[in-house]
């Protein structure tokens, strides 16, 4: 079997390159305010020209990641309810029975893998996290850009609040970033030394019966019935 397949579309590919330069935007401006009294925080605000231009780069960022937040979540609410995506990424009782069955073939007690269709539960937990995490970043983000505005419809407990969990928040996503979702991009034996299937939105047809064979059997079927298929 050779040759590839197309698993993501341009506007997937373009989303995901758009989140990963605001993310490392984010990550950059965000972590040296944290700590600030670290040698390596002060080097880093030294060389992007100071605290003001740190946290005029942080805001400008976090604001186009909330644009692109709601325009990802409407574009995908659009594409599921016209009936030209499936929800797959949504959570079923398939992937706790999957996490299972891998969870006993990990630990050596089954030879059985679990049958994937176009995204895991590994995969699901990951997107769902990002979704969640970057809610409570943009409405914390929100509330200290605007924290006059807040007070005077929320008692003031709210800002140092938001400041706390805005700051561990972000902490907790790059941490996420940087040991799982590396791993899984670059470090996995299976896709060692790096998975460019979202840049190139092509995956070899060996790699897609293998990881997505629900995924794949579906494909070849819409393929000899001649219809157009696009999941979000």
């Amino acid at each position: 079997m050779t040759g590839s397949v197309t698993r993501f579309t341009v506007r997937q590919r373009l989303e995901h390159l758009c989140v990963m330069v605001l993310f490392l935007l984010l990550a950059v401006t965000g972590l040296p305010q944290k700590f600030f009294e670290a040698g390596w925080a002060r080097w880093i605000i030294g060389v992007l020209g100071g605290i003001d231009r740190i946290r005029w780069l942080h805001r400008t960022s976090g604001i186009l990641f909330a644009v692109l937040a709601g325009v990802h979540l409407l574009t995908a609410l659009a594409l599921v309810l016209s009936g030209r995506a499936a929800p797959s990424l949504v959570p079923a009782r398939k992937d706790f029975g999957d996490a299972l069955v891998m969870l006993r073939y990990y630990l050596g007690l089954s030879e059985e893998q679990a049958r994937f269709d176009r995204y895991d539960y590994r995969q699901k937990f990951e997107y769902w996290g990002l979704v969640l995490g970057g809610a409570v970043m943009i409405v914390t983000g929100f509330i200290l850009y605007f924290p006059t505005s807040v007070t005077r419809v929320l008692t003031g407990e709210v800002i140092p609040a938001a400041k706390v969990a805005h700051s561990n928040e972000g902490l907790l996503a790059f941490l996420v970033v940087i040991i799982w979702h590396v791993y899984n991009a670059h470090l996995s034996p299976d896709v060692f030394p790096f998975d460019s299937s979202i840049f190139t939105g092509k995956i070899s047809r060996e790699r897609m019966e293998k990881e997505h064979p629900l995924e794949y059997a579906e494909m070849n079927e819409h393929k000899r019935q001649g219809e157009p298929r696009e999941d979000g």
